[in-house]
């Protein structure tokens, strides 16, 4: 085997520890404030309030939604992790090699590992996992499709797993970072999914104790924990005891319990409350915006009037987003010209694509056909309103951005488009989308890297995965820029790949296949006497092993 990337054990990264701190801040993986001012305090129990949408199933192998990823982080492990710097980081796998043709690799596993259920971490339970997240029955999306070039894994030995690849895939490592295809018992897998999805089992700090349905999941500390990721900054067990994970889903309610005492940390923090909460000396903020895409309005050139460019053109140019931002979210969001978030180093934008102008988007409708109106203003073609189907997830979107959707609908009816909101609940907006019963759709997708281009805009992501999801909600179908992804996942030069990524960004936008907004949001809010809480370099959730309450 040739070694094309290899680490060593996390007592090699000892000696840079200092540094980390300073290189989460930078990164914008952020540790919560004065968490080296004391020395951590062992015991008591976090409380959480979460306002995204409660899972379905607690097993990240399920659907793969930024839910769940919230909850596993807290009680599952992955093979590999990535640090403040981006670099892939050991976790369960202390080092990998891939071979000359990287059709194939080799993953050296930690052989001190025990899940919760006392079943013993090895290859076969890595075999297992893969072949979980594979199967159909499984339902996986977001893990189904990161190891889509995953043929195989074989246990060698107990502590050596090989993979073996229908073609190279310069994500891999990526992908595996992920909380989505974190590790599992396989005794707990072969329970069935309806017990899996109750309680999953892991090699993590915490424990799923119990799951009360619209209430609240708790978590107990693993007392046996010894496997942290390499950059974590302690050994051995969590300093907390548990974590009460409650779902809260009013902001106002959630901020209120906060206020209060009553909760220790929330996520999904509205920016009103964000520029309230950073006036206050007993609360902090964590700004951890998510790797991968933006936060995007997808135009849905699968189906009439999107399948017309002209038609895409003359809505993002009619529509005004600019100040809607700049309004509604109290400058905790930036405006975006990118596909990619911020956070990718491979990003490309291009500004001049986005201006507002009012006047052009009105000729070029006049140009594709649609130069008549009726009575209500509306561009009218061949008797049929220029209507736009706009299904909107109450879960997935905070009250501003639904305002900013308003606001977005308001100035393209200047233009003649119909826009029609519908907010629906999480299920109900699966299921629209399922359907092909959308023209815009703003869908969060969280994947480490500029990969997630792959993913979202090439045509084999029109073809739904077993869960029923399908990625390409663009349905933008061009072989050039399927052959441009394509090359550029298989690929392991960052130069060359991130010029493939450029040029695929390039037809993207100036395609007008979306609507660039902002980052996609993660904002926390915290008391003060929550320490040593950060989000993880991998797709920004939060981690509390390292977390203690300065007040127990």
């Amino acid at each position: 085997m040739h070694s094309s990337t290899q680490h060593r054990a996390r007592r090699a990264l000892a000696s840079v520890a200092s540094a980390t701190v300073l290189a989460l801040l930078l990164a914008g993986c952020q540790a919560s404030p004065d968490a080296a001012s004391s020395a951590p305090v062992e015991g008591g129990t976090l409380t959480y309030a979460s306002g995204d949408a409660e899972p379905s199933c607690l097993d990240p192998h399920v659907g793969g939604n930024y839910p769940q990823a919230l909850l596993a982080g807290q009680f599952l492990d992955s093979l590999v992790s990535r640090d403040a710097d981006g670099e892939i980081i050991p976790w369960l796998a202390t080092e990998w090699s891939a071979s000359e043709d990287r059709l194939s690799w080799e993953f050296t596993l930690r052989d001190d590992v025990t899940f919760t259920d006392g079943t013993p971490f090895n290859a076969e339970a890595v075999k297992v996992n893969v072949e979980h997240l594979k199967d159909p029955a499984t339902e996986s999306s977001t893990g189904y499709l990161a190891l889509g070039k995953v043929e195989s894994v074989e246990a060698v030995s107990d502590t050596v797993a090989r993979f073996t690849l229908s073609a190279p895939d310069s994500a891999l490592l990526e992908s595996l970072s992920m909380p989505w295809l974190a590790i599992e018992s396989p005794a707990g897998i072969a329970r069935g999914m309806e017990e899996n999805c109750q309680a999953p089992i892991g090699t993590g700090p915490f424990i799923v104790d119990e799951w009360v349905k619209q209430d609240h999941v708790s978590l107990v500390r693993n007392d046996d924990y010894n496997s942290p990721p390499a950059d974590a900054k302690h050994d051995g067990k969590a300093y907390l005891e548990a974590i009460e994970w409650r779902f809260i889903p009013d902001s106002a309610s959630r901020y209120a319990a906060l206020q209060a005492g009553q909760v220790d940390v929330l996520d999904n923090a509205q920016p009103d409350t964000i520029a309230s909460a950073e006036k206050t000396t007993t609360l902090a903020h964590l700004d951890a915006p998510r790797p991968g895409a933006s936060n995007r309005i997808e135009l849905n050139a699968g189906a009439a009037p999107f399948n017309d460019p002209a038609v895409r053109e003359a809505f993002i140019r009619a529509v005004d987003v600019n100040d809607g931002i700049e309004s509604l979210f109290f400058g905790s969001a930036e405006r975006s010209y990118s596909p990619l978030s911020s956070v990718e180093s491979a990003g490309y934008s291009d500004e001049s694509l986005f201006g507002t102008d009012l006047d052009e988007a009105n000729t070029l409708l006049d140009e594709a056909g649609w130069s008549e109106k009726d009575a209500d203003g509306y561009r009218v073609k061949d008797g049929e309103r220029l209507t736009l189907d706009f299904p909107v997830s109450t879960n997935q979107s905070i009250p501003a951005e639904q305002s900013l959707f308003e606001q977005i609908q308001a100035t393209a009816k200047q233009a003649g488009f119909d826009v029609q909101l519908s907010l629906l609940d999480l299920s109900s907006w699966y299921g629209v989308l399922a359907e092909n019963e959308y023209d815009l759709v703003s869908a969060p997708y969280t994947k480490v890297g500029p990969d997630v281009l792959r993913i979202l805009y090439h045509s084999d992501g029109i073809v739904p995965a077993p869960s029923g999801y399908f990625a390409n909600l663009s349905q933008v179908s061009d072989p050039q820029l399927d052959d441009l992804l394509t090359r550029a996942s298989e690929i392991s030069d960052n130069d060359e790949r991130s010029d493939l990524y450029e040029q695929a960004q390039k037809i993207i936008l100036e395609g007008f296949h979306i609507l660039p907004l902002y980052d996609q949001q993660n904002h926390f809010l915290l008391s003060t006497e929550v320490k040593g809480t950060r989000s993880m370099p991998t797709v920004s959730t939060p981690t509390f092993y390292d977390t203690w309450l300065a007040g127990k």
